[in-house]
């Protein structure tokens, strides 16, 4: 009996896109570090998978199903992941540049903020707002849900409730600047109780909330 055609969508590998074969599939995620890929039953559900949040088809929820990662040992490290929890992320063109950061749902990337582009910002900038927004929202619902952050400054910024930034204040960053102060001053007006987790990268792949430039 003849197997059933499958359609492979790479997420990360060399060169993103649907492919019809395994063998088209493999010349781009072999030997590429944490790809993320994926097979389905038909070209309509691979095309609408590839357009989507690759962490709504890959999460641990849907660890059942034929879930493809280049490291063996990625899935086995997945099952760590709390999916119930928002994934915060930012990105900077330039360092200073434009800086944007968002907030997702873990568990089917489903986008809750978006801020920015904003001038004259930076990464670590931009993560440290993305962890404090979080906060704020989830403070407002009156909800435990955890965070997960890829990086240790912001991290460390938020738990000392100071944005250490090196970034000097000017007339084009004013508005980065605002949102840091506010952000400084809701971290020392307000407790929380939600727990701020390091997202492994290195075993786990791109953060849900990766904006996909890199």
């Amino acid at each position: 009996m003849a197997k059933n055609k499958k359609y492979y969508v790479v997420w990360k590998g060399v060169l993103p896109g649907v492919y019809s074969s395994w063998d088209e599939c493999k010349k781009n995620v072999h030997g590429y570090e944490n790809a993320l890929y994926k097979s389905f039953p038909s070209m309509e559900e691979a095309q609408q998978a590839f357009s989507e949040n690759p962490w709504k088809h890959l999460n641990p929820k849907n660890s059942k199903k034929s879930v493809r990662t280049e490291k063996s040992s990625l899935s086995v490290s997945k099952s760590e992941i709390v999916t119930n929890s928002i994934a915060v992320d930012a990105a900077c063109s330039g360092n200073p540049g434009l800086m944007e950061y968002r907030g997702v749902n873990v568990a089917d990337g489903d986008e809750i903020f978006h801020v920015g582009p904003l001038e004259e910002g930076t990464n670590n900038i931009g993560e440290f707002l993305a962890i404090v927004h979080a906060l704020a929202l989830l403070k407002n619902d009156n909800k435990n849900t955890p965070i997960y952050s890829d990086s240790v400054n912001a991290i460390k910024w938020v738990v000392k409730k100071k944005c250490n930034t090196k970034l000097e204040r000017s007339a084009r960053n004013k508005a980065v600047f605002e949102l840091i102060e506010r952000a400084e001053k809701w971290l020392h007006s307000h407790d929380y109780s939600n727990q701020i987790l390091k997202w492994e990268t290195r075993s786990w792949g791109e953060i849900p909330a990766d904006f996909g430039r890199k």
